[in-house]
């Protein structure tokens, strides 16, 4: 796995995202076993008490799940998974609209451009 972790944002949480993503993209599915912390620490190259923290973050936003000493897995709970997209999507599409505003771009050809450019990134599949 390689993922480029930036200097804002705190890693954990970055180690977090990266994970609702792999769930989004379809990577991690539903009662998919996932790395040990330890092996996790090792493929990021990030301290074993960082890959902790994003656990604990996971497991406290039902996420992951752990039962006792068996390893960790994505959550069998749709809802959850369903929430995960949706939160991607909504992010995405906040930071696209602040950045479309900035520029005083009119909302109809904001719009026949996105469907311009969603229309060929599927020909591009």
């Amino acid at each position: 796995m390689n993922v480029k972790f930036n200097s804002r944002d705190p890693v954990y949480l970055q180690v977090v995202q990266h994970f609702k993503q792999q769930i989004a993209k379809g990577t991690y599915v539903a009662g998919q076993e996932i790395p040990s912390r330890r092996e996790l620490a090792q493929q990021f190259q990030i301290n074993p008490n960082t890959v902790q923290r994003a656990y604990k973050e996971m497991e406290e936003q039902q996420l992951i799940y752990t039962d006792g000493n068996l390893p960790s897995c994505i959550t069998k709970d749709e809802h959850v998974l369903h929430n995960v997209r949706h939160e991607l999507i909504q992010e995405a599409v906040q930071t696209f609209i602040q950045s479309v505003k900035s520029i005083n771009a009119p909302l109809p050809e904001v719009v026949a451009l996105i469907e311009q450019h969603y229309e060929e990134e599927d020909s591009h599949d």
